[in-house]
């Protein structure tokens, strides 16, 4: 995993950093896991504009991911390492003894050849997915399960990992990646190893039209607008400002928005750093 400078051959290519590209073994995908993906434009079912700055973008389709791996006991072999347009993580295909075939998020490390394995009899090896009851203490796992079998769903993207620390009675102590501490059901499933592609937080777009075929469009900030359009809005020259807010007038910069009658509050025992 590797980031790549280009020759500034052009004004664009000047500061864009992009990935090498060096692990993926395989460039087109596989057509039986496709799925259309329809773009909103940030609009909702009545074609009002519900969140701004998004729109365009460039047409892609929606790879379908086993987040679950609840094939147990049956060995798959990885085909391929591919890019997945809709994550910043690559993703791994696999073939299953049956025959079937599944993308996973791929973990780092992960070869073409290697076999992987999920359910009771799994080792803790990179790749396989195990519940965290049976995980040994100390294990560094991604795609944890907040609820048994709804799928992996903390610890999915770019270079993240999760710490199992503890286990008390039914419940697994896992150190998270935004440093928060927090009980998970030890019959919820994790795989071992860290997530690939860890250089992802180096890479630049080099220019404002990169984003754009991303579907991102440019970002207004509050403090031009007017002050009909928002809080930090108004005032002669750049005499404007003030209490840094949203829109709607929720204060940034460690203004806490968690409900603190959550019912998950309780499984949290220390809150991430600020």
């Amino acid at each position: 995993m590797a980031v790549r400078k280009l020759k500034p051959v052009t004004p664009g290519q000047r500061n864009k950093i992009i990935s090498a590209f060096d692990t993926l073994t395989k460039a087109t995908p596989e057509k039986s896991l496709l799925q259309p993906l329809r773009k909103s434009g940030g609009r909702n079912v009545n074609g009002k504009r519900t969140m701004r700055y998004i729109g365009g973008g460039h047409k892609q389709m929606y790879r379908v991911v086993d987040f679950l791996r609840e094939k147990d006991g049956m060995h798959a072999t990885v085909k391929a390492i591919e890019y997945d347009p809709n994550r910043s993580s690559r993703i791994a295909l696999l073939v299953y003894e049956d025959g079937e075939k599944r993308y996973i998020v791929s973990p780092n490390g992960l070869k073409v050849g290697q076999k992987v394995v999920s359910g009771k009899d799994a080792t803790p090896e990179i790749g396989n997915t195990m519940f965290l009851n049976d995980i040994p203490l100390g294990t560094i796992v991604h795609n944890i399960e907040l609820k048994p079998g709804k799928g992996g769903a903390i610890a999915r993207s770019a270079g993240t990992y999760a710490q199992l620390s503890a286990r008390e009675g039914k419940y697994a102590i896992i150190k998270l990646p935004s440093g928060e501490t927090r009980m998970i059901l030890t019959t919820c499933r994790a795989t071992i190893g860290t997530v690939s592609n860890a250089d992802h937080n180096l890479e630049k777009s080099g220019k404002a039209g990169r984003s754009r075929w991303q579907g991102r469009r440019p970002r207004v900030r509050g403090v031009v607008m007017n002050p009909v359009d928002h809080p930090m809005g108004g005032g002669e020259g750049r005499a404007s400002g003030g209490h840094p807010r949203s829109r709607k007038g929720v204060p940034a910069k460690g203004f806490k928005t968690r409900d603190k009658k959550k019912y998950s509050a309780k499984h949290i025992i220390e809150r991430r750093k600020k």
